[in-house]
């Protein structure tokens, strides 16, 4: 064990943090740390870093709920950066994907396709638009035209399953499901928020109908 006084900060005092899954070891997000959140991260157990947009402490999921328990912080051989690993509750990426990395710059794909993934992508085309996209397009559009285009997709997948047509309702429900990830974004819903919401059911065998009071 070294003592964090050891670490080679840079000259704002700040080191950079790569957290990774602890049990698949899949890379979650980088981030920043100083003395001050690393003590507090070994304190607590949970992930603490250093905001360099807000300039202050910012505790991982103080707001959203999405924590990281720690399981170890590790340094490299030049003790530069930090490898936390840790067991997360909730997605680590701002946009609701599972990890923070998932634009392909070169090459092919280095995780297998995902709806987390694709959630991902969806989401930072709300935030940062690009030109030419259909998905910034239904976002500039609004909820009223995401809505319209769930309505048509639904459809699409009952005239195709009617028809028994596999491959045109995989094709339909495909489209279904990048829709309603469009939905979730617009309304700030996350992967992770319907999967605890599966999890809470027993859906298999019991039909859960939430009915509204009239």
């Amino acid at each position: 064990m070294i003592d964090i006084n050891e670490l080679k900060y840079d000259a704002n005092g700040l080191i950079p943090a790569i957290v990774a899954d602890a049990d698949s070891g899949k890379v979650l997000m980088l981030a920043y740390m100083n003395a001050a959140s690393i003590r507090i991260s070994i304190d607590e157990g949970r992930t603490c870093f250093w905001s360099r947009s807000r300039n202050e402490l910012w505790r991982k999921g103080q707001t959203s709920g999405n924590v990281q328990h720690i399981v170890s912080i590790r340094t490299d051989c030049d003790r530069d950066t930090l490898l936390i690993y840790a067991r997360k509750a909730g997605p680590a990426c701002h946009t609701g994907a599972d990890s923070c990395f998932f634009e392909d710059i070169y090459g092919q794909a280095a995780e297998p396709f995902s709806l987390d993934m694709l959630f991902g992508i969806i989401s930072d085309r709300k935030i940062n638009g690009k030109a030419g996209s259909y998905t910034t397009y239904l976002f500039e559009k609004g909820v009223d035209k995401i809505l319209k285009k769930l309505g048509e997709e639904s459809t699409e997948v009952i005239i195709a399953a009617k028809a028994g047509d596999k491959a045109e309702t995989i094709y339909e429900i495909a489209d279904l499901t990048y829709h309603v990830l469009v939905l979730m974004a617009e309304m700030g819903i996350t992967p992770e928020e319907v999967k605890n919401e599966l999890a809470s059911r027993h859906v298999v065998d019991n039909k859960t109908k939430q009915e509204k009071m009239t």
